[in-house]
């Protein structure tokens, strides 16, 4: 499968973007789906996901009230709408698929395919 972000981009402080992850080849009900952020020097974190069957949401705890995980009734995108944005949420974002059963993983080997990333920048 493969994954296109789209979305990032400038915001300041207090602001909302909303990023999309459009799979091609295959939905995101064969896989669990998650979002993750990069910045220089630190290791890549996880920020949300969603198991194949989209029964749960998981967040890691300084987005959690923020941001929400969603895709549409195609499985075929995954969203992350974020909300109250703060300086530190800045990073590139990259969205993963993963075969994980009915979970969802935190460790970012766990997922087989990754988009490219998109840039969010969030001023104070």
């Amino acid at each position: 499968v493969q994954l296109v972000e789209s979305g990032g981009g400038l915001v300041q402080a207090g602001g909302s973007l909303r990023l999309s992850c459009a799979a091609s080849g295959r939905t995101f009900r064969s896989y669990a789906a998650a979002w993750f952020r990069e910045v220089p020097g630190k290791e890549r974190e996880f920020v949300s996901g969603m198991p194949r069957d989209g029964m749960s949401e998981y967040y890691t705890d300084s987005v959690r009230g923020r941001f929400t995980i969603s895709r549409d009734d195609a499985k075929t995108t995954v969203f992350l709408q974020m909300n109250s944005l703060k300086p530190e949420d800045t990073a590139v974002y990259y969205c993963a698929a993963g075969i994980l059963g009915l979970s969802i993983s935190r460790n970012p080997v766990e997922y087989q395919f990754w988009g490219q990333g998109t840039q969010v920048a969030v001023s104070s």
